[in-house]
């Protein structure tokens, strides 16, 4: 039993020595040009001295840099859920979506049946010049079989990006033909976007989708408000659903656009990061337009900031679902092997005073990873009541209380719909058969759908064709049993996944959303909140003559449906 124990000890051990060498073999190589310290000199370090000693003595030849890749997750997974260890190999990739921009082929694909298909030809791009349309299957590369098992998005990441003026030659079957096409594909810089959606929900109220926040977030969303203000908007929903974070800096810009002067957006501390204050200047064009704010359990980290800054100025109304609660600071540390460490450094802190991040254990928690689940199985998607606030109370500006023990609860709740939630859509949503079906549905009849150009149209085109009889003939070949009973109670569910999947292969994102916000709950209260002129919240009243109190926590002295419908995977390239 003893043996056991320390066995399994053993990778902590090589994970300590190897973050310890590779730190002491940086800090060293940084600060003292031309002198190579190698790990095995600090002699006097135990832990040093056992990588030296498995290198030198072990039995079998030791794989060390290998042993060190392997190592390192293992150490930063004994210190919080977001310190994390990125090979050489992910950088670019971790990286993209945060500078808004890769180099490649330039489309949005899918793999199904072990093959990989295009979803979308982005406009402008490499392959949309080359010849590329949505539907086309790759099967090879440089002449490579490019199908099989072994297809992921991550090798097929790999292959199609690349250096930018590089070619890379593609084999395609297009629907209808049995021959390969070959395309010559010269790779070149791909804009992504982060603003996925800008339009008017009706002739007052715009709306605009941030998916991420990345370098280029901010310049998007002043672009989309010029064009609300061309539309003549005098109220604005920002949509944060789903959207798991990026870059600080952008949050704090956005905020600033939407504050009055001097307001504390946010500030981070930690035990060797003094406190810093992210503070409005006053320049915002948009700080008194009434506005509300959309989030839900998937809002996380920089869109916490955002929601925050809004919520402990009583700027504006938070509607939806209580966010994720991801509020630690990393600081990317790059290695001489182009690897990265994202280290915690410090949290976040709203305006109130309130920490973002939720409670956690050191180690692997398992119920950290599971808190969203948990989430769901105690009732909090579905009624106010099961949200458990485990911290302190503190205070917007205003006065209104507000609660810290992670994420931010929204002032107006909307719960998950489950009235015609039955097992056969969770299975249908789950296996990814709607998704399948769409895809297929869209490919078989692509000349038919090109002929409506706008969401509504292709909608009413599409109500008419019994999409969901379809599906469930086509589901029940691909092993999901048919139940008449529940398709048709939730008829409702699978006729707007599958339509919303239809209109995204035809169309574009905004479209999607556009069909999607059409029936949407947490839209349709935000219009509600607007229209009524409630967007700014009301503070608590104070008895004629009485002097107002400041709260002494006061900073500063002042669906499934989400999961399923709109936050489907598709990967770029």
């Amino acid at each position: 039993m003893s043996s056991n124990k320390t066995n399994r000890f053993i990778p902590l051990w090589l994970a300590i020595a190897a973050i310890i060498g590779i730190v002491i073999g940086t800090f060293y190589g940084n600060h003292f040009q031309g002198n190579r310290l190698n790990i095995i000199n600090a002699g006097s370090n135990k832990l040093t001295n056992l990588l030296y000693m498995l290198d030198d003595q072990y039995v079998d030849s030791v794989d060390v840099p290998s042993l060190v890749e392997k190592a390192i997750p293992l150490i930063l997974g004994e210190l919080d859920p977001h310190s994390v260890y990125i090979s050489a190999n992910d950088v670019e990739m971790a990286n993209d979506d945060l500078r808004g921009s890769f180099s490649g082929v330039g489309i949005e694909f899918i793999i199904r049946n072990d093959t990989l298909r295009v979803q979308n030809v982005i406009t402008g791009g490499p392959a949309e010049q080359a010849g590329l349309i949505a539907g086309d299957k790759i099967v090879l590369v440089d002449d490579s079989v490019f199908t099989g098992e072994g297809l992921t998005n991550e090798l097929a990441m790999h292959k199609l990006k690349g250096p930018q003026g590089t070619e890379v030659k593609l084999g395609v079957v297009r629907y209808g033909e049995k021959d390969i096409r070959d395309f010559i594909v010269t790779r070149d810089q791909i804009v992504t976007h982060s603003v996925v959606a800008t339009y008017m929900l009706d002739d007052a109220t715009g709306y605009v989708k941030i998916k991420n926040f990345s370098d280029n977030t901010y310049e998007e969303l002043l672009v989309a408000l010029a064009q609300l203000s061309m539309d003549g908007f005098k109220q604005l929903v920002i949509d944060l659903r789903g959207n798991t974070g990026g870059y600080l800096h952008s949050a704090v810009e956005i905020a600033n656009q939407l504050l009055p002067r001097d307001r504390l957006i946010v500030y981070t501390e930690g035990r060797r990061s003094p406190r810093e204050e992210y503070r409005s200047n006053g320049h915002g064009s948009y700080k008194y337009m009434p506005l509300v704010v959309l989030i839900d359990e998937g809002s996380a980290s920089a869109s916490e900031i955002l929601a925050g800054a809004i919520q402990d100025n009583d700027r504006g109304t938070i509607i939806g679902r209580r966010s994720f609660g991801k509020g630690l600071v990393q600081q990317p540390i790059p290695f001489t092997d182009n690897s990265m460490m994202r280290l915690t450094i410090a949290r976040y802190y709203s305006p109130s005073g309130r920490c973002i991040q939720k409670p956690y254990t050191s180690g692997m928690d398992r119920d950290y990873e599971e808190d969203l689940l948990m989430r769901y199985q105690n009732g909090e998607f579905f009624s106010q009541d099961s949200i458990k606030h485990t911290g302190p109370e503190y205070y917007t500006i205003g006065g209104r209380t507000v609660y810290g023990g992670g994420g931010i609860t929204p002032d107006i709740f909307v719960p998950e719909d489950t009235t015609d939630y039955t097992t056969y859509y969770r299975e249908a949503s789950y296996s990814g058969l709607i998704i399948q079906f769409g895809y297929d549905y869209t490919d078989q009849n692509r000349q038919k759908l090109s002929e409506y150009e706008d969401e509504e149209s292709l909608v009413k085109f599409l109500k008419k064709q019994n999409l969901v009889e379809k599906f469930a003939q086509y589901a029940d070949s691909h092993g999901l049993k048919r139940r008449n009973l529940m398709i048709q109670r939730s008829h409702k569910l699978l006729e707007e996944f599958i339509l919303s999947r239809i209109v995204y292969n035809m169309l574009d994102e905004q479209s999607w959303l556009q069909y999607l916000n059409e029936d949407d709950p947490a839209v349709k209260e935000a219009l509600r909140v607007l229209n009524a002129g409630e967007a700014f919240p009301k503070t608590p009243e104070k008895n004629e003559g009485q002097e107002e109190e400041k709260p002494d926590k006061v900073a500063q002295a002042y669906d499934y449906r989400s999961t399923h419908l709109r936050h489907t995977l598709i990967v770029k390239a």
